[in-house]
């Protein structure tokens, strides 16, 4: 479904050889925002498809499960250090326990 990289990086060089003849005819800003968009779309639909967002190879279901929920844990982990920096409950208190008269 998606874009091969060889595909995108023909559009891209295309797109950049219009671009550099329209710029030697004077028509370059009138296309240069058109024929730059084109090609941030095309590099960005080419890299989305194949991201980091598929499976990883060889990786079962139960694997990405754990994976996952690995990453879940570490992230709240994290949040709740930071929450505990904020609140300033990560260290001891130097205050004493004992009544002061």
């Amino acid at each position: 479904m998606g874009l091969t990289k060889g595909l995108a990086t023909d559009i891209i060089s295309l797109s950049l050889r219009v671009w550099i003849l329209n710029f030697k005819k004077g028509k370059m800003m009138k296309n240069a925002s058109v024929l730059t968009i084109l090609g941030i779309v095309l590099c960005a639909l080419a890299f989305l498809s194949h991201g980091c967002s598929s499976a990883q190879p060889g990786e079962t279901v139960a694997e990405g499960h754990r994976r996952h929920l690995r990453t879940l844990r570490i992230n709240q982990q994290e949040l709740m250090q930071d929450i505990d920096m904020a609140m300033l409950t990560d260290k001891p208190s130097k205050l004493t326990d004992k009544r002061i008269p």
